[in-house]
């Protein structure tokens, strides 16, 4: 989904959502990094205009599909974002396309995840009774208190929810080379589910820079009042047409 005329600018910018999350999360950076950059937000089945498409439970179908469409996009410097489970998507999605031979990213930008290979810390929600799962999305504070106190927005929400958290919850890494590209990686000061310690993990993955850069805010930081700070930081970093790393650790 492009929210913006930007379809020229020399740099293309995928974003990806978190769990439960949807294109419009993106709708206002398109204007905002415009006209350095094409915002096109993916949009994944089981949620908004997709809403009645069988949303994705495991990553690997995720990318294969989600490369076949992205592939005829790649025709300029480009990057991902992605936050959580988007930068899990946005990792993975650097690597299934190294595999095809096709024009690799100038950065990806890992939102509020810790680096791919360390385990979870938390259990498991996919499959969990209802009550569970609604508690563990009111702590993180991501999903409105209207939607969560109400029976007919969550019969709509938790099936895509599930597949979402079974996509993140089933993923095993796989040992591979690392990435070509730099990883500007994002946190929240107060995030509980990627520590400081977790985040500085991405430089394993990468044979480029890794920057790490900490927000006020806990997981949703990026929604928490730290929006402004998140955009011109990603305003920084985005590749320039030759592909380079242009930010720097502030």
């Amino acid at each position: 989904m492009r929210w913006a005329d930007s379809a020229d600018a020399p740099v293309r910018l995928f974003c990806l959502p978190h769990t439960g999350g949807g294109a419009a999360l993106y709708r206002d950076w398109a204007g905002h990094l415009a006209p350095g950059a094409d915002v096109l937000a993916v949009r994944l089945p089981g949620r908004e205009k997709r809403f009645t498409e069988t949303p994705y439970r495991r990553l690997d179908d995720l990318t294969g599909a989600l490369a076949d469409a992205v592939e005829p996009l790649l025709d300029r410097p480009y990057a991902w974002f992605g936050h959580s489970m988007g930068a899990l998507i946005g990792y993975e999605m650097c690597r299934t396309l190294r595999a095809r031979g096709v024009r690799p990213p100038g950065l990806l930008i890992a939102s509020g995840r810790r680096a791919p290979h360390l385990p979870s810390r938390q259990p498991a929600v996919h499959a969990a009774p209802r009550r569970e799962l609604v508690d563990h999305l009111r702590e993180l504070n991501g999903t409105p208190a209207e939607v969560l106190d109400s029976a007919a927005a969550l019969s709509a929400l938790l099936p895509m929810v599930r597949a979402d958290f079974a996509v993140s919850e089933t993923y095993r890494w796989r040992p591979g080379p690392p990435l070509d590209c730099p990883v500007a990686v994002y946190g929240g000061r107060n995030d509980p589910l990627a520590t400081p310690g977790e985040l500085a993990g991405w430089q394993r993955h990468t044979a480029a820079d890794a920057e790490v850069r900490l927000f006020d805010g806990g997981h949703f930081f990026l929604h928490e009042g730290a929006r402004d700070q998140v955009l011109s930081a990603l305003a920084a970093h985005l590749p320039a047409p030759s592909g380079a790393l242009t930010g720097r650790q502030q």
